[in-house]
């Protein structure tokens, strides 16, 4: 697939899909957006990036002040957590003392069985999308504890937490029998850290023939209709074969021929909007949330289609640019 030329291809005098995404994000994104772009693309620095993030990090340990854009408000949330370690991850930093305490907020936040919730009960209502209804007693999720563990054991981080956490994980994964597209894509983050790769290699290996058993990814892009949407999403919310395997290298990658790969990121080339941008899917709830959600479904996109040498791996100039 590295060198195929989807349907984004531009002649020579008009602007890149990179450039036109590059515009989009000075538009559009928040600063820890516009920092992640220059990062990725712009030869830009970490620390700008670390700096960034470190704006929504609280007393405890957690993330909040809406890092997640679903989740309004200052407070840490699970959420909040998993963005930021992706964020972090990207960075190759993870570790030292702030995932210490960061593991040590999870210990405090952490359901009887030591999961992950999508939200913790708070004292104040601060708003949140619908489909993140706050419980009083909410139940630990594979959607939200199946990245943290992964990550964290991606990148070698041991801590008591990670234990229970990861007996969890596994306990979902290898039980999933009717699971979610979002449930799914959390058991594939925890299944690409895993240690164990080989027991990671069998479960993965059972929940692609689920995914394509129900229906799951999106196989033929030209007939979206024709698969069944998941309880709770939006028209058209639909998960493809990208959505799953956002690098090559990922377990999810075996679930899929090279034809629906490359269908699929045809796609997501074309699904590029006039302004530079990428859609997002998922239902609006709040005019905020829709606005902060398309940059960083638009650096997701390009860090996909870079991943799999739809975009070049260089970077297009050294240093962030500046918004014309």
């Amino acid at each position: 697939m590295p060198g195929d030329e989807g349907p984004s291809a531009t002649s020579p005098t008009s602007p890149t899909p990179l450039a036109r995404a590059e515009q989009f994000i000075w538009l559009t994104a928040r600063v820890l957006e516009q920092r992640r772009f220059a990062f990725h693309f712009l030869g830009g620095d970490a620390d700008a990036v670390d700096t960034a993030l470190g704006s929504y990090l609280n007393g405890d340990g957690g993330y909040g002040h809406a890092l997640d854009p679903d989740l309004r408000g200052p407070l840490s949330q699970p959420l909040h957590t998993a963005h930021a370690l992706r964020v972090l991850d990207s960075l190759g930093r993870c570790g030292g003392q702030r995932i210490e305490r960061l593991c040590l907020h999870l210990t405090r936040v952490s359901t009887p069985e030591g999961a992950l919730p999508v939200t913790v009960p708070a004292p104040r209502c601060y708003p949140a999308a619908p489909y993140h209804p706050v419980h009083d007693d909410p139940p630990g999720e594979l959607l939200t504890t199946g990245p943290v563990v992964g990550v964290l054991h991606r990148n070698r981080v041991w801590h008591a937490w990670l234990f229970r956490a990861t007996d969890f994980c596994w306990d979902r994964v290898e039980n999933l029998r009717h699971a979610h597209p979002y449930e799914l894509q959390g058991a594939v983050a925890f299944l690409d850290g895993a240690p164990d790769r080989a027991r990671a290699a069998a479960a993965a290996d059972r929940l692609g023939r689920l995914v394509r058993e129900r229906g799951l990814a999106v196989l033929d892009p030209g007939r979206c209709e024709e698969y069944p949407l998941a309880p709770g999403c939006a028209p058209g919310e639909r998960l493809f074969p990208y959505d799953y395997a956002r690098r090559p290298e990922s377990l999810a990658r075996g679930w899929f021929t090279e034809e629906e790969v490359r269908r699929s990121l045809d796609f997501l080339a074309a699904e590029q909007q006039p302004d530079g941008g990428w859609p997002v899917r998922r239902r609006a709830w709040a005019p905020g949330s829709s606005l902060e959600r398309r940059p960083i479904a638009t650096l997701e996109a390009l860090l996909t289609l870079r991943a799999y040498g739809r975009l070049p791996a260089q970077v297009s100039r050294p240093g962030p640019g500046r918004p014309r």
